[in-house]
């Protein structure tokens, strides 16, 4: 029974350990910027590794045009290419410290 409790004090460590570099990544990702485009660089937006919005740049010769769908649809193609980055990236991040173990809620 003896090896059975310090087996178990030696998982309850590295689990401990995980959990802890898992909480430095995630803050470190949660400071990050991700940029997504579209319309040919006519629309960039940016996203922090939140997922909220940080930045939107429009190019005015977009406005100029006067078509708003087509800028609306810039936008969302923009913002959901810049979160997908930091989706992909947060992901290929924990990955790192799980060591590809998928961990419910993590994501």
């Amino acid at each position: 029974m003896k090896g059975f409790n310090g087996g178990m004090a030696q998982l309850m460590k590295q689990a401990n350990q995980m959990q802890t570099r898992m909480k430095k990544v995630q803050d470190e990702l949660a400071k990050q910027e991700y940029t997504g485009t579209s319309g040919g660089g006519a629309v960039t937006v940016t996203v922090n590794g939140e997922y909220k919005m940080t930045a939107l740049t429009i190019n005015p010769e977009v406005v100029k045009s006067g078509d708003v769908e087509m800028i609306q649809d810039m936008i969302l193609t923009a913002t959901n290419e810049a979160v997908k980055v930091a989706r992909e990236t947060s992901q290929k991040e924990m990955e790192k410290v799980t060591g590809g173990m998928n961990i419910p809620g993590l994501f």
